[in-house]
């Protein structure tokens, strides 16, 4: 991405590394993860205005460690170390780690030795979030303790000379009370960052390098009508006009009556052309017998790209294919991160076939969620498209679990359906990130008008959540549980039991799949 500043954060491994690239975002200033191991040569090239070395599970003297193979501090641009990151610190420049007496995980209140820098305008005693279980035991040579706690008398360095510092807790995190204005410390009185960055200046970015990139190439555009697509699909025609060729898909695992609304959405506020394919019973016969969920995603992505390639020659111009991937679908489908793992593959990422006739464009690839909204928000698009729930691009096919078959889809299409009304009546759309229903693949026994039925359990879930790494379910007023169960168990043949679920992310995922 063309910025003019940029803070590189490379990964350790910490579940909250892809929540300090979000704060420091929401600091006006673009920030971007990297491996730990990245080589030299493309750190250069990035030219980063600051470096943050991330929090991570190892410890730095272990045989295996996660440490970079060359010295990212001998390239003269500002340091911050987040826990490991401290350590790393230490441990590079000669001070000892070791295995701390007693471990520090939750809050602690930080006493400040020095509050200029790092620490301008923060309070003495402000909370702060550890998470670890070794100390920095003796400080390196040409450094000097900026704060302590009660079980960290060494909890904030910083160099004498040069700008590199670090602290053992984790400012990132909501717990850390002061922990924006330590980053905005770091990143505009340590590495004088201008913060321009913003969703205009996003656009003029974004819509100079599709330009540049497309020439007079035509795009396709792989429209789902969901936030995501959509507002790449605004953003593309405001780039390229004509050039852009918008696909709707029925894949046959959409939301019920989804396909017409997206047609009839964009037909009232917008002048693109939209074709329509109905690939309904090719993407349903193709997954016919599958129950692994890694499968269902492949398999959907394939024959996304498939019937596209179809679809782009009847254009002749046609080159690109664009599609709304995230920076959450790049995190969790690429272990980049060397100590971590691939969580799950997105169809849009993962998904696609080796070879491909179309070259991609992901305009929202380094975005997260609510950066596309402030996107759409300052394109103009009406706020009903903006506050949508996210839906997966493998749609219901993650939310039958196990086989899929018609009969199920249609049973639980009718059910979240009633759900999502449901919860619009009660005003609680917009307090909600994602809800959807799920048919399991379990029949339970009930009674319906003195007759004994087996049929289906429908598990609801809601979540709440800024940018879908983490969320935490949504508290329901009993009432509005008690009248969507009651509903859809009244309402929709095939189920005669509903559940709520109470799982936060992590450790489970938002999608059952």
């Amino acid at each position: 991405m063309n910025v003019s500043e940029r803070i590189v954060i490379l990964d350790f491994g910490s579940q909250y590394t892809q929540l300090i690239a979000r704060k420091v975002r929401e600091c006006g200033v673009f920030a971007e993860l990297h491996p730990y191991n990245i080589d030299e040569e493309t750190l250069k090239e990035l030219n980063p205005t600051g470096i943050i070395l991330s929090g991570g599970p190892k410890s730095v003297y272990e045989d295996g460690a996660p440490i970079p193979s060359f010295d990212v501090f001998a390239l003269g641009v500002p340091v911050l170390g987040v826990c490991y990151g401290l350590q790393l610190i230490a441990h590079t420049f000669g001070g000892q780690v070791d295995r701390a007496a007693k471990r520090e995980f939750g809050r602690a209140h930080l006493q400040i030795d020095e509050h200029e820098g790092l620490f301008e305008g923060m309070n003495n005693g402000a909370q702060v979030w550890m998470s670890h279980g070794d100390s920095l035991t003796r400080l390196p040579e040409h450094f000097e303790v900026i704060a302590h706690t009660d079980n960290a008398p060494i909890c904030a360095i910083k160099h004498a000379n040069k700008p590199i510092f670090g602290v053992q807790f984790h400012p990132e995190v909501h717990h850390s009370t002061e922990g924006v204005q330590l980053l905005k410390n770091f990143l505009y009185e340590v590495c004088k960052c201008d913060g321009k960055w913003n969703p205009d200046s996003f656009i003029d970015s974004a819509v100079d390098a599709i330009r540049a990139k497309v020439g007079n190439g035509g795009v396709i555009c792989a429209l789902s009508g969901g936030v995501d697509s959509t507002v790449a699909a605004v953003l593309l025609h405001k780039a390229i006009g004509d050039q852009l060729h918008c696909i709707h898909i029925d894949n046959g695992v959409m939301r019920k009556n989804e396909s017409a609304q997206v047609i009839e959405m964009f037909d009232e506020h917008y002048d693109m052309s939209i074709d329509f394919v109905d690939g309904s019973e090719l993407f349903t016969s193709r997954l016919e017998g599958v129950s692994d969920p890694e499968t269902k995603r492949k398999i959907i992505g394939n024959v996304f790209i498939e019937l596209f390639e179809v679809e782009a020659k009847k254009f002749s111009d046609a080159k690109f294919l664009a599609q709304g991937t995230l920076y959450p679908d790049v995190i969790e489908s690429v272990s980049f991160k060397g100590p971590s793992a691939t969580i799950k593959t997105h169809h849009n990422v993962g998904g696609l076939p080796e070879h491909m006739n179309l070259d991609l464009i992901e305009p929202f690839r380094e975005l997260f969620k609510d950066e596309v909204r402030a996107v759409g928000r300052a394109l103009g698009i009406p706020e009903h498209f903006i506050e949508r729930h996210p839906f997966p691009g493998p749609g219901l096919a993650i939310r039958v679990p196990g086989t899929i078959t018609k009969d199920k889809l249609d049973i639980l299409r009718e059910a979240d359906d009633i759900y999502i009304e449901e919860i619009r009546n009660a005003g609680l759309y917009n307090e909600i990130w994602q809800a959807f229903a799920v048919l399991l693949p379990v029949q339970t026994v009930g009674v319906m008008g003195d007759e004994r039925t087996y049929e289906y359990v429908c598990a609801l879930r809601a979540v709440t959540s800024t940018d879908g790494m983490t969320a935490d379910w949504f508290d329901f007023p009993h009432s509005v549980l008690a009248k969507i169960s009651n509903r859809i168990i009244n309402e929709v043949r095939g189920i005669n039991r509903v559940c709520y679920d109470v799982s936060s992310k992590p450790p489970a995922t938002i999608e059952w799949e």
